[in-house]
């Protein structure tokens, strides 16, 4: 293929040198005429294992060359990628004007081609960015975005002093765009790639780099933590953080990372208390195991806003034990809702299958009684009654007898769904409400 890279910088660079590599035709573009004289002299303008020698072959076999001309760049091009820097401004938001830059350049230069173009978004941006982008190069070519051009969100994942290797090796190639032929080519040129290329929809794109080097900071920042913490007790963090790696089932793995309801239970906030607190007698100033508890509080009282919101007085809960198949409501962040929403005189009914009021004993019966003590005074002995009962209905775990009841029992249009684990989005429901 015939492809356009404007900005020569690091993700830029590397894309050059790789995709020659793969046997396509480069034309390198930017406004800096020393990165644009390095490319053309067959040398790289970043320091980086293996690009250089990438860069040279590639202008040795004439796959490559720059220029600061926009225009010829277009029109001799089927593909341009957009790889300029989006630093941060002053504020912290991302400095997003190289890229408008380029989509006016590219849409002045569109003007002047009557074939079908394709511009990727390759640097790291804010959502809505393709959308704009769009709306430019139309505004500049006069042409109609998903017709004669479309634009692709193609976020990189590249590290430095690995990135030649990150773009042969992906964990996956991810491209999403409103146009399906924009698509299909993009598929074929990362066709060869090691991974699998993923599509989604144009928003998640947008975010995904975003979310994935703020976990990446949150896993240094919380090994750090954890690493101030074994230093003052004289405890080696590095075999800790090593025995905490293997684990690939919980910790390190896609378990505990979907977005749902707040965590409860027994273990969770009994544990992390306990590690904050020794911290607090180590004098270790741990900000993130701080902050934790905080962050769940306020997605509980996220799901309280999204029920109190609705301005309906009767509300059922199905289920309200702190995960599915338990009758264990200790910390049950679904009890502490409901137990807010008693205390401000709504009309509260639950029903769960798992719970048996005679048959709870010891530490989560005495939970209970001291949270809700008039627990059967709420309690009904059918889903029926409880849908029947509730203008708004609550459902906090993904329990597959709530799931097979909502598949065979439509929802009255009249009733508000509020849905705190995404078990309802399969089913055509008009009042429906997640927080997540």
């Amino acid at each position: 293929m015939k492809i356009s890279i404007f900005g020569l910088g690091y993700v830029g660079c590397v894309g050059m040198g790789c995709m020659a590599d793969m046997g396509h035709k480069i034309i390198g573009v930017d406004i800096n005429e020393e990165k644009v004289a390095m490319i053309n002299d067959g040398h790289a303008t970043i320091e980086e294992k293996d690009i250089d020698q990438l860069i040279k072959s590639g202008r040795k076999n004439d796959q490559i060359e720059a220029t600061t001309n926009p225009q010829k760049a277009v029109l001799n091009t089927e593909i341009s990628f957009i790889c300029v820097g989006t630093p941060n401004l002053p504020n912290g938001h991302l400095d997003l004007r190289a890229i408008k830059s380029v989509a006016q350049s590219i849409g002045s230069a569109l003007k002047n081609k009557n074939e079908y173009h394709i511009v990727v978004i390759r640097s790291t941006v804010t959502p809505g960015t393709n959308k704009k982008v769009g709306e430019i190069i139309e505004q500049e070519s006069g042409k109609i975005n998903n017709k004669e051009f479309a634009i692709v969100s193609n976020p990189e994942f590249l590290r430095e002093g690995s990135a030649v290797q990150d773009f042969f090796s992906p964990p996956y190639t991810l491209i999403a765009s409103e146009d399906q032929k924009a698509l299909k080519k993009m598929k074929k040129l990362y066709q060869d790639l090691e991974g699998e290329v993923l599509t989604s929809d144009v928003k998640i794109a947008e975010m995904m780099k975003l979310v994935n080097n703020s976990f990446h900071a949150l896993k240094v920042a919380f090994a750090n933590e954890i690493g101030r913490l074994c230093n003052k007790m004289d405890a080696d963090s590095q075999q800790l953080m090593d025995i905490f790696s293997k684990d690939t089932i919980l910790n390190i793995s896609p378990y505990y990372l979907k977005p749902g309801f707040a965590y409860g239970g027994s273990c969770l906030p009994k544990d992390l208390k306990a590690l904050n607190l020794l911290s607090h007698d180590n004098y270790v100033d741990n900000p993130i195991l701080k902050s934790v508890d905080k962050s769940n509080n306020i997605h509980i009282q996220h799901a309280i806003d999204t029920i109190t919101n609705l301005e309906k007085t009767k509300i059922s809960f199905l289920s309200i034990t702190f995960k599915p198949g338990t009758d264990d409501l200790r910390f049950s962040p679904a009890l502490e809702v409901v137990e807010y929403l008693l205390g401000k005189g709504y009309d509260i009914k639950v029903y769960d299958k798992n719970l048996n009021i005679s048959k709870l004993i010891g530490k989560n019966k005495t939970f209970l009684m001291n949270k809700l003590p008039h627990i059967n005074d709420i309690l009904v002995n059918s889903i029926d009654r409880a849908v029947e009962f509730g203008e708004a209905i609550i459902l906090s775990n993904k329990e597959e007898y709530i799931s097979n009841y909502l598949r065979e029992n439509p929802v009255n249009d009249s009733k508000h769904i509020v849905d705190f684990v995404g078990i309802a989005s399969q089913f055509n429901i008009k009042n429906y409400h997640k927080i997540f």
